[in-house]
């Protein structure tokens, strides 16, 4: 491990690293609104303009197909461009995907807008999640990227207040708008955020990297004790190149473990988080329509995110993903069986704690199982591949539903949810591996 790696490593957790954080936190709030307004959202368009279910389900995953793609190619890019490169780009793409939503005349505009969207924001997360997780100290690394995660709940809760107050008065639209103004904000808030120290060195950027760690240390009160000794270089490669490194034998394990995972988590957490309102309306629970109900669902992601955080970094990354996959299985089964008013928010507030707690120890797993060199890549394809599980998710669930009757579909939705994430849970069990206090490698063998 080079100098600048191990100066990163042993320094403190100071208030110039929480400002990062929560800089790059404020953009990644900003993109869970979007996604936290989706449901809403469809639902207004959807008795504007007479939309039938296919017609909505394809709005739903236009966006995620975009992550998809967004996801595949900023993570290659990240490792060539640098990671607040890419963050800043996307999340541009991602303004200005929202602003043209709200401009949409026709179906099919939205489509193609809501696509532009979901490519600017399944490429900002990989990045952001890289950036973090390579500026972080060792101790703290893993609870700095749950953390990170958590301005998730914080979206979902500004998403809430939108469906609420924006969308009764102003329409559909005014909610486009307002997703797109902060994140202009977010990305003109981020040119003070720096590259990766980690990222500069590797690509023989050793001046720039020797400042953004000096000025680190001199917020942490450390002497800085430079190293001039010659850096390791990343080789330049292709981008099939690097993909075809995830899936070399030392890194084989590792990425079908992390697709698995990705794949898994996606397919569940996409599978009840945008259709439940519907579903349990069919289901004749009038809670649903409360806003109370949603704002309960939402804060209860909180205590999920910073039970995680703590518990990465104290019991580790392996059992807490297992603890936290399981977890959501169990409150996932016990939704699709509750009867009442009291046992769904019940339900539904354990599914939240435990979904949004595993996808914090998601995030800060990712990026610590590859080397530099590949980090963004590795990062950007599982959350591509993993975006297929949440692409196709939204059309699954409604032939479920509606195949086996609104009872019996209603359970088998959320028995084959269980499912997913208790597969998740035994692969992890069986092939995982820990990376809790081990030191981030920056190159490939």
């Amino acid at each position: 491990m080079s100098t600048i790696a191990q100066r990163i490593e042993s320094l403190p957790m100071t208030k110039a690293t929480w400002t990062i954080m929560i800089l790059v936190g404020i953009g990644w709030m900003f993109d869970a609104m979007d996604q936290g307004m989706v449901s809403g959202v469809i639902a207004a368009i959807g008795a504007d303009w007479d939309l039938s279910d296919f017609e909505r389900s394809w709005l739903m995953s236009s966006g995620i197909f975009g992550m998809i793609l967004g996801a595949a190619l900023s993570g290659s890019m990240s490792d060539r461009l640098g990671r607040r490169t890419v963050i800043l780009y996307t999340l541009l793409i991602y303004s200005i995907g929202s602003l043209l939503c709200g401009l949409s005349t026709e179906y099919w505009m939205l489509v193609l807008f809501r696509f532009i969207t979901g490519f600017g924001l399944g490429g900002e997360l990989p990045a952001a999640s890289t950036l973090i997780s390579e500026l972080s100290p060792l101790k703290s690394r893993g609870r700095n990227v749950v953390i990170l995660e958590s301005f998730w709940a914080w979206g979902w809760i500004v998403a809430s207040m939108v469906a609420f107050l924006i969308i009764p008065a102003y329409g559909w639209r005014a909610a486009f708008f307002v997703g797109a103004v902060p994140a202009l904000f977010a990305a003109a808030l981020r040119y003070k955020v720096p590259e990766s120290p980690r990222y500069l060195e590797i690509n023989g950027r050793r001046d720039e990297a020797e400042k953004v760690v000096s000025d680190l240390e001199k917020a942490a009160g450390v002497e800085s004790v430079r190293d001039d000794s010659e850096p390791v270089m990343a080789e330049k490669r292709a981008w099939y190149e690097e993909f075809r490194m995830l899936w070399r034998k030392d890194n084989l394990r590792t990425t079908a473990v992390l697709w698995v995972i990705w794949f898994g988590i996606n397919f569940g957490y996409y599978g009840f988080v945008l259709w439940t309102p519907t579903l349990l309306t069919g289901q004749g629970f009038d809670i649903v329509k409360s806003f109370g109900f949603t704002v309960i669902m939402c804060l209860a992601q909180l205590p999920g995110y910073f039970s995680a955080a703590y518990l990465v970094e104290r019991w580790g990354r392996k059992p807490t993903l297992i603890v936290y996959f399981f977890g959501t299985a169990v409150a996932a089964w016990f939704f699709g069986h509750a009867d009442s008013d009291a046992t769904i928010l019940l339900a539904g507030c354990l599914l939240y704690f435990f979904a949004l707690g595993a996808w914090g120890c998601v995030y800060s797993y990712t990026p610590e199982v590859y080397p530099t060199d590949i980090r963004g890549s590795g990062n950007g394809w599982a959350s591509a591949f993993g975006r297929i599980g949440a692409f196709i998710a939204p059309f699954i669930v409604p032939v479920l539903y509606s195949g086996f009757g609104s009872e019996n579909g209603f359970v088998l939705v959320f028995a084959v949810l269980s499912a997913a994430f208790a597969l998740v849970a035994i692969v992890i069990w069986i092939f995982g591996k820990e990376t809790k206090g081990i030191a981030l490698t920056d190159t490939s063998e």
